[in-house]
């Protein structure tokens, strides 16, 4: 009896998903999609403190990662895209009072060229004593849109008038507006280097999903809490493990062709998701997703799941290139 007891709670702890939140702007009423008020940010910071979750600094979970070890499900990081000045002057206090640690991802070309929305570099110096500090990119392109030279010239002007700025070298990225596609994965992956040596431990990106040992560390999930949401609802979602053959990029023609993905045999249905259509029933054959479908994609930016319910997913966003 022991022994099923402790295979039981083992077999849930290999299963553990963390989640990864990010944040725009704070008290900000001009952007209502991207705001998040200063009293719903209290609202779940209570949530987190009142119900056992730890709120963690986003190296713990990229140390786990790297060593392809289980991370808790109970643990949260906290990001903030772009350091607009609202985090500065509304957000920042209610981190501290908390003591919640952060990583804020700086839009560096806004914040050098001093446009009015974003922090300084003395304010981001600041923060740093908070939380991390990492690139959000020095001119916040559309990557997919740019070929490898220019990913790369972006991210090296970024990486170097950062470190010249606040003396910090960056360990973590996120892709500008979360988009990306396998090339941009893979330049930035592979090719970027510093001294010979790609300098970060980590890429995040904006697809809902948590985080568990088997998550690229170059390709991290992070669920956005802008605008009205529902915590709870977030806090749901697990990874469902998949591999992807097609989509991979947006198709040239705009039209969806095909799901392709390999899954654990057990499944004999999984929920499919695309943006637009909603979710539909699909059959498994021996481990394989293999979906005719013909759908002409409405959104540039269009999101396909796969999981075996609504909130256990794997999920791929597939931007087209302009």
């Amino acid at each position: 009896m022991r022994i099923l007891f402790f295979l039981y709670f083992s077999s849930l702890y290999l299963l553990a998903n963390a989640h990864i939140f990010v944040y725009h702007r704070f008290d900000d009423t001009r952007y209502k999609s991207a705001d998040t008020t200063t009293k719903e940010l209290i609202k779940q910071f209570e949530y987190f403190k009142n119900n056992g979750y730890a709120v963690v600094p986003i190296e713990k979970i990229i140390k786990r990662l790297k060593n392809n070890q289980d991370i808790p499900s109970k643990w949260i990081a906290l990001t903030i895209d772009d350091a607009y000045k609202s985090f500065y002057k509304n957000g920042l206090e209610v981190f501290k009072k908390y003591n919640y640690p952060f990583s804020l991802f700086v839009y560096v070309e806004a914040t050098d060229k001093k446009y009015g929305d974003y922090m300084t570099w003395e304010q981001i110096k600041e923060a740093s004593k908070y939380g991390t500090i990492g690139l959000h990119s020095y001119s916040h392109p559309r990557l997919q849109n740019l070929p490898k030279e220019e990913i790369l010239n972006d991210t090296k002007k970024s990486y170097d008038l950062f470190v010249e700025k606040t003396g910090i070298k960056p360990t973590i990225y996120a892709y500008p507006y979360g988009e990306y596609n396998v090339n941009v994965l893979n330049t930035l992956k592979h090719d970027f280097k510093i001294n010979g040596k790609n300098p970060f431990d980590a890429i995040l990106n904006q697809n809902t999903g948590s985080v568990n040992k088997k998550t690229d560390r170059f390709d991290i999930p992070r669920v956005a809490l802008v605008g009205d949401v529902n915590l709870k609802h977030k806090l749901r979602y697990k990874t469902f493990d998949a591999t992807w053959y097609e989509p991979k990029v947006f198709p040239a023609d705009g039209i969806l062709k095909r799901v392709h993905a390999k899954v654990n045999p057990k499944y004999k249905k999984l929920k499919l998701y695309i943006t637009k259509e909603g979710w539909r029933d699909v059959e498994v054959k021996n481990g394989i997703v293999d979906e005719e479908l013909n759908i002409y994609l409405k959104n540039s930016r269009t999101r396909v799941m796969l999981g075996s319910d609504v909130f256990t997913i794997s999920n791929k966003i597939i931007n087209k290139i302009r």
